[in-house]
């Protein structure tokens, strides 16, 4: 045979691919599982939701290393910098999900949340599974959007995705704070992080399927993440959502309900105060709250960061 070339009846060669076994707990075998195949399709969805139930508990065990990734948050976005997802496959899309969403609920800068997914934006749509074992690349994404002063969270079911691996370690070479985000207590990487948040949710239904129980984890850790940095700042009022957009019939609607739950006044006085207050939801609030005009509670809040408590303070005195 002639090097590069294949003669006929000759096989080429295929170049031996990279294998790596995990032994993280989501892919060990999940032991209530393993006659799945059998069961009836009520049986199954038992076993799934019962597998379910551990998840919440689960997440409830890391909340001080959550609070302490709020603080991390709250303190970056104070100070000008941004807040940055690195994930893969159904870990990255989650960020991705948690990052678009809160724009809309809390009116937050676009630019405050940046979600970045192994394989780029096609792999929210399809896997794309190399694309998570490439650590240079994930390197390489971060020195170039991450800056000092920024929080960048690492997203992998295992702790151990190359990608999310390499994004964290040249971000804290940027000088950003960096946290990992698992399902894998035991994960080597918890060392290397300023803040490791282990969720120890087990071994999956299907062994390896980290779409359920990790992800379910992921999302619920996110969800409480991003809300608790978003009340922290001040876009809400009570447990109000006093930031949204009314970007539809719904959420107007929503607006004078906000209103009203918060001021108890009628329907009308508060169709009239954010119709005075040219739509500003935060504004109307302020005026009807104190009974201040509503160029003194625009000042209020302009004086006070946008903040509405410290807003109220402020005409209070």
């Amino acid at each position: 045979m002639t090097a590069g070339r294949v003669e006929p009846g000759e096989v080429a060669a295929v170049p031996a691919r990279p294998v790596v076994r995990v032994g993280a707990p989501t892919e060990r075998r999940n032991p209530r599982s393993v006659d799945l195949d059998l069961m009836s399709t009520r049986d199954v969805l038992t076993v799934i939701n019962e597998a379910d139930r551990r998840v919440p508990a689960a997440v409830a065990a890391v909340l001080d290393e959550i609070a302490a990734t709020v603080d991390l948050a709250v303190a970056a976005l104070r100070g000008g910098h941004r807040v940055h997802y690195f994930g893969a496959g159904t870990s990255g899309r989650l960020g991705v999900l948690d990052a678009a969403e809160l724009a809309p609920t809390f009116n937050s800068p676009r630019h405050w949340f940046c979600a970045h997914l192994a394989g780029g934006p096609d792999a929210m749509w399809r896997a794309v599974e190399d694309a998570e074992d490439d650590h240079r690349g994930g390197s390489a994404e971060a020195a170039d959007c991450v800056g000092p002063g920024d929080l960048v969270v690492g997203l992998a079911a295992s702790g151990r995705t190359p990608y999310v691996l390499g994004a964290l370690a040249a971000s804290r070479a940027q000088g950003a704070s960096t946290v990992l985000l698992c399902a894998n207590p035991e994960a080597e990487a918890a060392g290397s992080v300023d803040v490791f948040i282990g969720v120890d949710t087990g071994p999956e239904v299907v062994t390896g399927s980290t779409r359920m129980k990790a992800g379910t984890a992921q999302k619920l850790v996110l969800n409480t993440f991003s809300t608790a940095v978003m009340v922290r700042l001040g876009r809400v009022y009570s447990n109000l959502m006093i930031d949204m957009v009314a970007t539809n019939a719904k959420l107007r609607g929503r607006m004078i309900s906000i209103l009203m739950e918060a001021t108890g006044c009628a329907e009308e006085v508060c169709r009239r105060a954010l119709h005075e207050a040219d739509g500003d939801l935060k504004t109307a609030l302020v005026s009807l709250v104190s009974g201040a005009e509503v160029p003194a509670a625009r000042a209020a809040l302009a004086r006070a960061a946008d903040q509405v408590r410290g807003a109220l303070d402020l005409l209070a005195s």
